[in-house]
């Protein structure tokens, strides 16, 4: 049982782990495509944001949740194929590699948006700034871990199978119909040297007749 059992805790692992490098680069993506928000410097050390310009706060969080949402329904689709390896397991490596993941891919996201737009400086009176995009939001960061788990759930529902079409319970049970030395046991202590509870067959002796069968009156 310990083998099987350290099987799924692998897999499980390699999911948690794919799902967050496939996070961070969406991360990448959504740091080069997200807008940024242009502001005027009226003064030192202060800007006003340009006619339309806060709108693009919302437009980069909406991508974020796009990218969220597209991630975790994909990574379920991906994780529920490899059907040797279904099980809870899988299910909390997947919900572990998400939530993780949509932390990385806001990180990655804004250190990318940082380094392709970098912060003016005490910039003068009248220019026009780029500021990188922000998250804004941390209640962005369940989509992704919330889209996959659901994914995950709605698959399991769907199978027929009492072990979600792994083949495990069908390997227990052939497991449990050989011995040690691999003979088949089809009907367990019966085939064995013990004595039957019904104390075995034993055959009429000869000459045995049966009785005389008289008609009621």
């Amino acid at each position: 049982m310990a083998s099987p059992l350290r099987g799924e805790v692998r897999a499980a692992a390699v999911v948690a782990v794919a799902v967050v490098v496939v996070s961070a680069l969406a991360g990448v993506g959504w740091g080069l495509l997200a807008p940024t928000e242009r502001l005027l410097v009226v003064e030192p050390g202060r800007g006003v944001g340009l006619t339309g310009e806060s709108a693009h706060q919302f437009d980069a969080l909406a991508l974020f949740v796009l990218a969220g949402a597209v991630l975790g329904l994909l990574c379920a689709l991906a994780v529920w194929r490899w059907r040797s390896a279904r099980g809870p397991l899988l299910q909390l490596g997947l919900l572990i590699g998400s939530g993780l993941g949509a932390v990385v891919m806001a990180g990655v996201g804004e250190q990318v948006a940082e380094w392709s737009h970098p912060r003016p400086h005490d910039p003068p009176v009248g220019q026009i700034v780029t500021l990188p995009i922000e998250l804004g939001s941390d209640l962005a960061l369940i989509v992704q871990p919330l889209i996959a788990s659901f994914v995950m759930l709605f698959l399991a529902a769907l199978s027929t199978s009492a072990d979600l079409g792994s083949g495990r319970r069908a390997a227990r049970k052939e497991e449990a119909s050989y011995d040690g030395q691999g003979a088949f046991m089809p009907y367990g202590d019966a085939a064995s040297s013990a004595e039957l509870p019904y104390g075995g067959y034993q055959p009429a002796p000869e000459g045995y007749s049966l009785p005389e069968y008289r008609q009621r009156r």
